[in-house]
């Protein structure tokens, strides 16, 4: 039996019963107002069921200011806690590890969509952001701890804090974007200082085994991947996180910085000093042999998005036949409408060049 279904357990919470995570996919599925839609909790219960070892909601956001695209999970208040009680239930019924991601988009939240000048952690005229002030910024920590607690009320094993793709938090991080001269802006100390306030805030909030990890991206929006690899290690330091998402674009490729160039990119990290945190990988993982690949190479699990929109039940698939060779875009409209996509999930994939068949 491949690896890839044993059991994984993390410092707090229920294991996973295989090695295979559903990656946070942006789908426009849920209502105006940030509730959870029927067609959402159709496409996850759909994963759960699949046999998937944990399954993610797509990016939650926090703050009504902090939304990113249309049709985006909210969890930012008390109006989302009713349709998000009966997904937990769903997701945990099929013995499925249940993460909802938490997310805050800052300088990528659309003005028309959010009706007034997005924030981040500085002015930036090229977004017509504005920087949050200090108290913003506290504001901001109390709103993402407020979240996780309302989360853990919906009955869900934890959650997730997205620390990458160029949104707020990934904003603080880098040296680029984050100008600001007070105790979140300057020193890598300070500018990372918003995630570790939150994820102390989170312990100190919610039940002792509730599940908090974070996804980093250690290229793009500003990211240097030393810094990276040092927060990777902070983070698991503090004994506070349970597992990290390194979402990597394309796991096997060479790092873009010139100096990293001597090994792939899933290799940078694969000698953290884990301390019984699993470290999972993301990016171009398709076929069974690209997850057994990312295995071989360090990591501890693999997070599935593209390919789980097209097989809602990878993991079962692959327990069945050993020689399953997932489908490869284009699909047509129909095959994504089997697999559980509602018309908007599926109008979005085709913005994807190539996913979808005309």
């Amino acid at each position: 039996m491949s690896t890839l279904f044993s059991p994984l357990a993390f410092p707090r919470g229920p294991a996973m019963k295989n090695r295979f995570m559903l990656a946070p996919l942006t789908n426009l599925q849920s209502h105006a107002d940030g509730r959870l839609s029927d067609a959402e909790h159709h496409w996850l219960a759909m994963r759960a069921k699949g046999g998937f070892g944990s399954t993610m909601t797509c990016a939650a956001h926090v703050q009504a200011v902090g939304q990113g695209f249309p049709g985006q999970l909210g969890v930012f208040g008390e109006q989302h806690l009713a349709p998000l009680k009966p997904l937990a239930h769903t997701i945990n019924s099929a013995n499925s590890v249940s993460i909802v991601q938490l997310h805050h988009a800052g300088n990528r939240s659309p003005k028309d969509l959010i009706g007034t000048d997005p924030v981040c952690p500085s002015d930036d005229p090229a977004t017509g952001a504005r920087a949050l002030t200090e108290t913003e910024v506290h504001a901001l920590i109390a709103d993402f701890i407020a979240a996780a607690k309302r989360v853990e009320e919906a009955g869900f094993h934890g959650i997730e804090l997205h620390g990458a793709h160029g949104y707020i938090l990934c904003q603080f991080l880098s040296s680029e974007i984050n100008q600001r001269t007070d105790d979140f802006g300057g020193s890598w100390g300070n500018r990372s200082r918003i995630l570790f306030d939150i994820i102390r805030g989170i312990r100190k909030v919610c039940r002792p085994d509730f599940i908090v990890g974070v996804r980093l991206s250690p290229e793009r929006f500003g990211m240097r991947l030393a810094e990276i690899r040092e927060l990777s290690q902070q983070l698991i330091d503090t004994g506070a996180v349970d597992f990290l998402d390194l979402s990597l674009w394309d796991t096997f490729k060479l790092p873009e910085e010139p100096d990293f160039k001597s090994k792939p990119l899933i290799s940078w990290f694969a000698d953290l000093d884990r301390k019984g945190v699993p470290v999972g990988v993301a990016g171009k993982i398709h076929d069974p042999a690209d997850a057994e690949r990312a295995l071989d190479m360090g990591a501890d699990f693999v997070l599935l998005g593209r390919v789980a929109i097209l097989h809602h039940d990878y993991p079962v698939k692959f327990v069945a036949d050993r020689q399953f060779k997932p489908v490869r875009p284009p699909v047509t409209r129909a095959w994504l409408a089997t697999e559980g996509l509602s018309p908007p999930f599926i109008s979005y994939m085709a913005s994807w060049k190539g996913f979808v068949a005309d």
